[in-house]
């Protein structure tokens, strides 16, 4: 059979935000896809790009291999890959490049090559593959392998006698513990854990129990596996952590999954799984704040070993929420925080500003309920149109001069919202502040010395959070 270099193309250093956190994470998707292709027999071999410096590395291996088919497959469980990040796209082109010089047939499959394959085909790729990928990706290369026409495989994308020809969607895989276990074997999990080891974090890894999202907030793009919710089984979850644990002694996890445990009964029956497995870990997830009041799904999660939560909390304002159609309630984010402190699971929250219509108020609201809950953790972003979603058609018009961040600590307005770019990212950094502020007043209250170090920092917050918000104070509206 026919060998297959699998490569993708985020790299961590190119985005400094997330290098400066110490906590990669292996290309999950890349090698769930790599470890198919083996199993039906294909020679495969990975090139990880998250690690290393330049794309440029890929040559020795290209030149050392000689690889029938060049695969540049994204981790479409890595949720910045959505964002189409142009550091990472103008990695990738190079990499295509390379590898069609040495005489690969280059095969692309990403959320940006879903969304913008014309770039791609342009800069050199043979073929596209659109959504979700492993059984298009066996199909074409056997029917290259055979020297055949590929115009009978759904969900590819590719040039003909001049002309593009997209053929139909394929529908995503029902069953996923037909999936085999991703290839671990071909990542160097030792590069790993040297780089966690500069976090002071627990070294962790990430597992996928589920594909898809059902839920249709209007911001959200899904340019892999759609509205479409496909779960793994509880035992396959239990088999993948078990082989971890036992082959590179990973007892903490990243739960990867757009909405983790969505399924009725999933978690409990995963509680039940790693009970009759003997396995005791730690965890953490993303979720909404309805999904977690359903039920005993909190009871479920702390006592199968979760350590923390994501929540899409977004908005303290209603209103916005509303118009996001995020079909959640502040009044959900405020039952959902209580509950899961009152189980010491840390609740972290996401949040987003600057969507469409989005007052100072709206703002007030949101900073307030930051103060008010005192999270473990944020996340401060602001809105992002991603092609596919209705939230992207009303403001595409907007998107002439710049469609894409560079990296992830961008932060700048694509579309024309209620303030301008500098704005919002005082704003973040303001944000930030109050709610170290609130920290600290808590652990001050608590008399929590074990938090000291958040006390002391106080006496810098306060008197620069006050500045900033005199300098937001005075910025005016962008239609002011």
């Amino acid at each position: 059979m026919d060998s297959i270099l699998f490569s993708h193309s985020y790299f961590y250093k190119f985005d400094k935000k997330q290098w400066d956190n110490k906590t990669p994470f292996p290309p999950l998707g890349t090698i769930y896809a790599a470890s198919y292709l083996r199993e039906n027999g294909y020679t495969v071999s990975l090139f990880d790009t998250n690690l290393i410096d330049a794309p440029t590395g890929i040559i020795t291996k290209l030149k050392a291999e000689k690889p029938q088919f060049f695969v540049l497959y994204d981790d479409g469980f890595n949720y910045l890959t959505k964002m189409c990040l142009t550091t990472m796209r103008e990695a990738a082109f190079k990499m295509i490049k390379m590898a069609k010089s040495e005489g690969c047939t280059v095969i692309v499959n990403s959320s940006d090559a879903t969304d913008h394959f014309e770039k791609y085909l342009k800069n050199g790729a043979h073929y596209i593959i659109q959504g979700e990928g492993e059984v298009s990706l066996k199909e074409l290369v056997n029917t290259l392998s055979r020297n055949e026409n590929p115009y009978n495989i759904k969900g590819i994308v590719y040039i003909q006698n001049n002309t593009i020809v997209k053929t139909p969607k394929r529908i995503v895989t029902k069953n996923l513990d037909e999936f085999p276990i991703p290839a671990w074997d071909l990542v160097d999990i030792e590069a790993y854990k040297k780089v966690w080891q500069q976090s002071g974090n627990d070294f962790t890894l990430n597992i996928a129990t589920t594909r898809g999202c059902p839920y249709k907030c209007n911001w959200c793009a899904k340019p892999i596996y759609g509205n479409r919710y496909n779960s793994h089984s509880p035992e396959y979850i239990t088999k993948h952590i078990k082989y971890l644990s036992q082959t590179y002694g990973v007892n903490r996890f990243w739960m990867c999954d757009d909405i983790f445990g969505l399924k009725p009964k999933w978690v409990q029956n995963f509680n039940t799984a790693l009970k009759k497995e003997k396995l005791s870990i730690s965890y953490y997830i993303q979720s909404r704040v309805d999904l977690l009041l359903k039920e005993d799904t909190i009871d479920a999660l702390a006592e199968s070993g979760l350590e923390e939560v994501w929540v899409g909390a977004e908005s303290g304002s209603q209103a916005i929420l509303d118009a996001m159609d995020k079909d959640t309630s502040v009044a959900q984010i405020y039952e959902a925080t209580r509950l899961l402190k009152e189980k010491n699971i840390r609740v972290a929250f996401f949040i987003q500003f600057g969507y469409l219509g989005e007052t100072k108020e709206d703002i007030t609201k949101t900073i307030s309920m930051i103060k008010e809950l005192v999270p473990d953790n944020i996340g401060v972003s602001v809105s992002y149109p991603l092609p596919g979603t209705k939230f992207y058609d009303k403001v595409k018009d907007d998107l002439k001069l710049k469609a894409n961040w560079r990296d992830s600590d961008d932060l700048a307005m694509l579309f024309k919202g209620t303030y301008s770019s500098a704005f919002y990212k005082k704003l973040q950094r303001y944000v930030h502040k109050e709610y170290r502020i609130s920290q600290g007043i808590q652990n001050l209250n608590k008399f929590n010395l074990k938090k000291g170090k958040s006390i002391l920092k106080l006496a810098y917050y306060v008197p620069s959070a006050f500045i900033d918000k005199m300098q937001l104070k005075n910025m005016k509206p962008t239609n002011g």
